[in-house]
């Protein structure tokens, strides 16, 4: 999208999680997207007119690219049950935002109201920056009394890890789920190398995520832990099984025998 115009845009209900501001198509309409990004979980979308474009899918929302219909093909389909918003780009292409459960959001805004954002302005760094190392991570967790797991899914520790991918790091780096987040670090919240193996971990983890967006593979090139309980840890040497347990209400998998 970046260059194109919005040319037109519907929306076909007045909200998604919350409703949309009173003027967003107007505001919209006739702005060039300048360049796309992203914040943790959120799209972002910098627009000609200085507004910000930001997006959250939620659990189940998606976009649906159609592109110009050439000489003898079928136009693009007519908005669908779930289709809650369409932009007509200035590059013929038809963008539809479709979300069964309504989980998704999009918010415009101006330059002071992103700068003050409640939840952007609090994030921490995003895990493949360079400002995420091992000392910001071990002066995160310094002074946790929560477990790991539950820690690195703080969005102000780590902007955007999310459970899986947390749950294959601590794996891959060889740490347990279940111990303190402060353990990572020494008294004066010094790194100690379990922090420099977790950050390396979640570094190589979403790296290797990535890829696969590029040649995708089937599930068992996919996750080490995530989702097997029972099964054998992949770990060289290793005779544990994965176990499962739940963590603040979302699901860890863990072996206990290498990951201490």
């Amino acid at each position: 999208m970046r260059d194109a115009r919005f040319e037109r845009v519907v929306l076909r209900r007045a909200n998604l999680r919350r409703a949309f501001v009173p003027d967003f198509a107007a505001r919209l309409t006739g702005t060039t997207v300048t360049d796309v990004g992203r914040r943790a979980k959120h799209l972002v979308l910098a627009l000609s007119s200085g507004d910000t474009l930001l997006i959250h899918l939620g659990m189940t929302g998606d976009f649906r690219v159609e592109s110009p219909a050439l000489e003898g093909e079928p136009a693009p389909a007519d908005p669908g049950t779930h289709d809650h918003v369409v932009f007509q780009m200035s590059s013929g292409f038809v963008v539809t935002f479709n979300d069964p459960r309504r989980f998704g959001a999009m918010d415009l805004m101006t330059a002071v109201t992103y700068a003050r954002h409640p939840t952007l302005s609090s994030l921490g760094p995003e895990p493949l920056s360079e400002a995420f190392t091992d000392g910001v991570l071990a002066a995160a967790c310094a002074r946790r009394r929560t477990a790991l797991k539950p820690a690195l899914l703080d969005q102000r520790i780590v902007a955007g890890l999310g459970n899986i991918y947390a749950v294959e790091a601590l794996h891959r780096a060889g740490l347990s789920p279940l111990r303190k987040a402060s353990t990572i670090a020494t008294p004066t919240g010094k790194p100690r190398p379990t922090a420099t193996r977790l950050v390396a971990a979640i570094k190589a983890v979403l790296n290797s995520a990535v890829e696969r967006q590029l040649r995708p593979e089937y599930r068992s090139a996919r996750f080490r832990v995530y989702d097997r309980e029972g099964e054998a840890c992949p770990t060289r040497g290793c005779d544990g099984r994965i176990r499962r347990v739940v963590q603040a209400g979302r699901s860890t998998f863990y072996c206990a025998t290498c990951q201490r």
